[in-house]
């Protein structure tokens, strides 16, 4: 059977190989991420496998910064779905963000890895930034959308949603191989920040 055009086989290798690339970049960093690294955390017996199913690192690479978005949305999404109001959702996205971090460091590290070697054109590694964007515009509609219902008080949500999104990923840079305990209270106390910024 095929699922996306591929056999279920070819689909659990693809995983399987996209799970050693993300340990193996999180700890050795995308510079020093061969195939040949990737392929013996995998337990495979040559690099041929990975090209098999990739057509290169940056393909695969663009695989990770997938998998790695949908591990941290559905972790999220479960947690900001049952906050009730929307500064409830808005102090659960704040937080989640954090935990995340804590559930899957490798992940974190991984993605950090990836936007450094992008920013500094690293080999020509071209990824994909439009889900940073979305994110960004998701959050800005959310504050929009509850000031109208007056949920929220006055202010650009353009500003604010940017300020939200780059107050969180400094933090969570900052933060790498900090405990689940304070990772939670720094996301605890960068939620009440927010919040108060955008209360009415």
């Amino acid at each position: 059977m095929r699922a996306n055009g591929r056999t279920f086989t070819e689909s659990g290798r693809r995983a399987q190989i996209v799970s050693a690339a993300i340990e193996t970049i999180a700890e050795v960093g995308y510079q020093q991420a061969s195939f040949a690294k990737i392929a013996k955390r995998a337990g495979l017996s040559s690099t041929g496998m990975i090209s098999y199913h990739f057509a290169g690192k940056d393909d695969l690479v663009c695989a990770v910064s997938e998998e790695i978005v949908a591990t941290a949305t559905a972790f999220m999404q479960e947690r900001i779905g049952a906050a009730e109001g929307r500064p409830a959702r808005l102090r659960a996205y704040i937080e989640s963000n954090m935990d995340v971090v804590a559930a899957h460091p490798a992940h974190l590290r991984a993605l950090l890895g990836i936007i450094a070697a992008a920013q500094g054109a690293v080999g020509g590694l071209q990824v994909d930034t439009s889900v940073l964007s979305a994110r960004i515009e998701r959050l800005e509609a959310e504050l929009r959308d509850g000031q109208a219902a007056g949920d929220f008080g006055e202010f650009d949500p353009s500003v604010m949603a940017l300020a939200i999104t780059g107050a969180i990923d400094a933090l969570v840079a900052s933060r790498t191989g900090a405990s689940a305990e304070v990772l939670a209270r720094s996301g605890a106390e960068l939620a009440d920040l927010f919040l108060r910024a955008t209360a009415t």
